[in-house]
């Protein structure tokens, strides 16, 4: 297969190196044209000075900050109008379903078929190629053509329904996850607060019923233990947060909790900064507290 990989961030670079050991054609672009350069430098693909070097790809991956950046790039800077009829677009990207549905209308028009592929499993999933898939689309033999290139940077794919139903899972899956941590940050501040030690308080949610991912992967070493490194940053999981809020507003469903969430993340954002760990929201939730 002969690949376009566009993005090779903390998340992009680790796929693109996947894609790379699976022997296909790996063209790799970033705005950064260093971080490109090294991805290049280190699995031996080429690498694209511009959008026109794209042109003769198969398959073009996103993996970029929005669903708005991905817009703009394939109509507003015009990698739409460079790639063939029969192209696969693949946007690994968080982005929002609603403008996911308006991309893939307009690249429709272009004989490009867009499939929204989103991941989970993080940095390390990332690197081993096990990333968990939810996998959208209209085109079901675009899709049938790029699962052996999703099988290479993931060994848990679903289908998840229409265009834009990849990147809604994705939203609400870490919306589900955000709420999850902010849950726990608050008993372990309220149980600190209460004189109660957050180790002993991992230990006992570990075998109790509040046992869950957060607890039994994140919260030692990330929270207690003060690592603070997940590798997923604050900014991109508000973002993310959003997105299921937007959506839950755009299906008028009453969805309060979704709201409170978002707001709560994007509060420890702001306070923060966009590039901080998730884990970190604790301390802004902490040094905001009114009490």
């Amino acid at each position: 297969m002969n690949v376009a990989f566009i993005g090779v961030g903390a998340m992009g670079a680790p796929m693109a190196a996947c894609i790379a050991r699976a022997h296909h054609v790996l063209t790799v672009y970033d705005s950064v044209r260093e971080r490109a350069a090294q991805v290049a430098t280190e699995h031996g693909c080429r690498i694209a000075d511009g959008l026109d070097g794209l042109a003769a790809a198969d398959f073009v991956v996103t993996m970029l900050p929005t669903g708005q950046i991905v817009r703009d790039l394939y109509l507003r800077e015009g990698l739409a109008q460079r790639l063939r009829a029969g192209t696969v677009a693949i946007d690994m990207s968080s982005s929002d379903p609603v403008g996911t549905r308006v991309l893939g209308a307009a690249l429709a028009a272009c004989g490009i078929s867009l499939i929204d592929a989103p991941v989970s499993g993080g940095v390390p999933r990332a690197a081993q190629g096990t990333l968990t898939i939810m996998i959208g689309g209209d085109d079901p033999a675009a899709i049938e053509r790029a699962r052996p290139l999703l099988r290479a940077m993931g060994d848990r794919l679903f289908d998840t329904g229409g265009l834009g139903s990849g990147h809604a899972m994705k939203a609400l899956n870490n919306f589900v996850a955000a709420a999850g941590f902010a849950a726990c940050a608050e008993a372990l501040l309220a149980g600190q607060r209460f004189g109660l030690d957050p180790a002993r308080m991992v230990e006992i949610l570990n075998v109790s019923t509040g046992r869950s991912f957060l607890t039994d992967l994140v919260l030692r070493e990330h929270v207690v233990e003060g690592k603070f490194a997940t590798g997923f940053q604050l900014g991109l999981l508000a973002k993310d947060v959003r997105i299921a809020a937007d959506l839950a507003h755009e299906l008028r469903l009453d969805a309060p909790l979704v709201r409170l969430v978002s707001k709560r993340f994007e509060a420890a954002r702001d306070t923060l900064g966009y590039t901080r760990d998730h884990t970190e929201a604790i301390k802004a939730w902490d040094q905001n507290s009114a009490v």
